[in-house]
């Protein structure tokens, strides 16, 4: 049994202590001189790397960089050598590692220092993370797919609006081009064909025709599925755009009052999904003032501090106080139809844009108001337009 007043002893038993834990850890941990060359390199390492002990331990940590870091390594280690200015030790990052067969892949790296007789020495924990990306990656497709769905239920649900304004232009254009068919019948046997008055009928059935189309093509960009894509807008012709949409073939529409402030500034979103949340509020106003003498509806938007904010509010009888805790969960909803998604997809929407979704659940003679908030990202330039009133 060995002596532990004995300093050789000591020695052993710390030295084995050490490969145990540096042999049992989960994540890859690796230790390099001042040079960058590899002092310890352990079994996850290993598997991580694909380089042996022995082929990596003596090696320049280069080895298993890409080419862009490596390039870089021995200049940042030299800068800090002689300035002390850190820029990773004592942080983790994420960064990408290269694999034996070339392949390169995001870890996870953290970087502390010790000094040793030997001279300043760094260790590195390395943590693979393409497990974890891997998931983020499947997570964001599902909840794309999910979003997605949202939006095809509420087109779904609008459906027998859409058909009935489809039909106005269809009808008109049947009746148009029977009209012209007519004159040239009467023309085939020798009367007149009235040229000018040809001419506009058939003008007439092309501006039907272009009505419908818009309304096709409004339609499909709202419900095709595709990557989500940010870029600079004005948050008005967002609003405006989701409330054609939601007034597309509506009986008895409520009346609709638009404040904007005239100095709002681009912001960067993807335009259809935030029309997704308009379009959600809106059909959910309409639903609340259903039965509701003068229904009115009034849409805001205004700048408060770095943020934009959008208000739609109805003049409804307001949210009853039981609905306030599940408002926002899936699959909770008070309509005969649809699925109770539309303010939680609403509210992950928003907030997958730094944003939010609240409410005002109104009552005692308020509708509700519902506000969804946006980041203005660097400040956009002020898109010009007037205040509006519709």
């Amino acid at each position: 049994m060995a002596d532990f007043r004995d300093g050789a002893a000591i020695t052993t038993v710390s030295d084995a202590r050490l490969a145990s834990v540096l042999d049992t850890a989960v994540d890859g941990i690796l230790v390099i001189e001042e040079r960058g060359k590899i002092l310890v390199y352990n079994k996850a390492c290993e598997g991580l790397f694909g380089y042996t002990p022995e082929e990596a331990i003596g090696q320049n940590v280069r080895l298993i960089m890409p080419a862009d870091y490596a390039d870089s390594h021995d200049q940042y280690l030299d800068n800090y050598l002689s300035t002390g200015s850190k820029r990773i030790i004592g942080i983790g990052r994420e960064v990408r590692a290269r694999h034996k067969d070339t392949t390169e892949f995001p870890v996870e790296l953290s970087v502390g220092e010790a000094r040793t007789p030997e001279g300043r020495q760094f260790i590195g924990i390395i943590r693979d993370l393409r497990s974890r990306k891997e998931a983020e990656r499947r997570f964001n497709e599902l909840q794309s797919d999910l979003v997605h769905m949202a939006r095809v239920s509420a087109m779904d649900e609008m459906g027998a609006a859409l058909a009935h304004e489809l039909n106005q232009p269809l009808t008109a254009i049947m009746l148009y081009l029977q009209a012209a068919s007519r004159s040239i019948t009467r023309a085939v046997q020798g009367a007149p064909l009235p040229i000018d008055s040809f001419r506009q009928v058939l003008e007439k059935a092309v501006h039907e025709a272009e009505r419908a189309g818009a309304i096709i093509s409004r339609m499909r960009h709202f419900v095709e599925k595709r990557e989500p894509q940010r870029r600079d807008v004005d948050i008005r012709a967002i609003v405006d755009e989701a409330l054609e949409l939601v007034m597309l073939g509506q009986r008895n529409p409520p009346r609709v009052t638009r404040n904007y402030a005239s100095d709002l500034p681009l912001v960067s979103v993807d335009a259809v999904q935030i029309q997704q949340i308009i379009v959600n509020l809106l059909r959910n106003a309409n639903e609340a003032l259903k039965g509701r003498e003068l229904p009115m509806v009034t849409i805001g938007a205004e700048r408060r501090a770095d943020h934009i904010v959008i208000s739609v509010e109805d003049n409804g009888p307001g949210l009853p106080p039981s609905a306030i805790p599940t408002l926002f969960k899936a699959f909770s909803t008070s309509k005969r139809t649809g699925m109770g998604l539309g303010l939680s997809i609403s509210r992950t929407i928003a907030q997958n844009h730094a944003g939010d979704l609240k409410v005002d659940p109104g009552g005692n003679g308020r509708g509700a108001r519902f506000e969804l908030e946006l980041p203005i990202n660097g400040g956009g330039s002020p898109a010009s337009a007037s205040d509006q009133q519709g």
